[in-house]
């Protein structure tokens, strides 16, 4: 059943599994247009999982469960069809294409999602411009191949350099502060606020660390535990976790504490 407000992002009781093994056991979550949450939790614990599963990943069996992309049904999407409806995945660990160039790859993206008119022309180069000036890339960064010898903060930026000229309606973000110094952390959360805030837009963002919350400053924060969403509230959840570790919380959860 969706939501009256009908959010960007609404999955309901979602229980995946790989080759018989119980990953995700009855998530739900509700990600209203405009808002950005995050997901913390264990090494895991299901939340790269919960990614995958978004964006449509065929190792996964959805064994109960829907999700729906602002009403739509994404449960026979393949996964390109949920980018051109604008779901967006960005990798915890991005893979190398020798060969390509990092040019031609963003303009056959934005091509193949946005449409072939907003990849041509001075207005391609100018978004183009803006986000790696926005991001500190600089223009040689375009020659180079994709992710081949990039450092972790320089595959991190690429990533939301990309998300920048997608303008994706939902993003999904794994880890994008893996890698990242402190003025990283900065130069990209300044790249997915522009993205979601003041839009129709959303994102997820997946994270061990509060690091980057702090600068997203997101809406909602759901701790992940053994596949399932424990506890929510707001940006403070974050910073109690980080004070007081994942098994003082579980404790705080076993006594019936909202975090509400």
């Amino acid at each position: 059943m969706i939501s009256d407000d009908n959010p960007i992002l609404e999955v309901r009781g979602l229980k995946v599994g790989i080759e018989g093994t119980p990953i995700l056991k009855g998530i739900d979550l509700v990600i209203p247009k405009g808002e950005i949450h995050a997901i913390m939790g264990r090494n895991g614990s299901g939340k790269t999982t919960t990614a995958n599963v978004i964006m449509g990943h065929p190792a996964y069996e959805i064994e109960e469960g829907e999700m729906f992309l602002d009403g739509e049904s994404l449960e026979d999407m393949e996964p390109w069809e949920r980018s051109r409806e604008g779901v967006f995945l960005s990798f915890q660990y991005p893979q190398s294409i020798p060969g390509l160039q990092v040019g031609n790859f963003l303009r056959k993206s934005v091509s193949s999602v946005r449409g072939e008119e907003a990849a041509r022309g001075s207005e391609f180069r100018g978004k183009l411009t803006v986000a790696m000036e926005e991001l500190d890339i600089p223009k040689s960064f375009l020659s180079r191949y994709v992710n081949d010898g990039f450092s972790g903060g320089e595959k991190k930026r690429f990533e939301i350099l990309q998300l920048m000229l997608l303008q994706p309606r939902l993003a999904v973000l794994d880890e994008t502060d893996s890698g990242l110094d402190i003025d990283g952390i900065r130069t990209v959360s300044k790249g997915i606020n522009s993205v979601v805030r003041g839009t129709e837009n959303g994102a997820l963002i997946i994270t061990h660390y509060s690091r980057i919350l702090e600068h997203v400053n997101p809406d909602r924060v759901h701790i992940m535990i053994g596949g399932k969403i424990v506890a929510s509230g707001g940006p403070s959840l974050a910073n109690l976790l980080e004070d007081n570790g994942y098994d003082w919380l579980e404790e705080q959860v076993e006594k019936g504490v909202d975090f509400e």
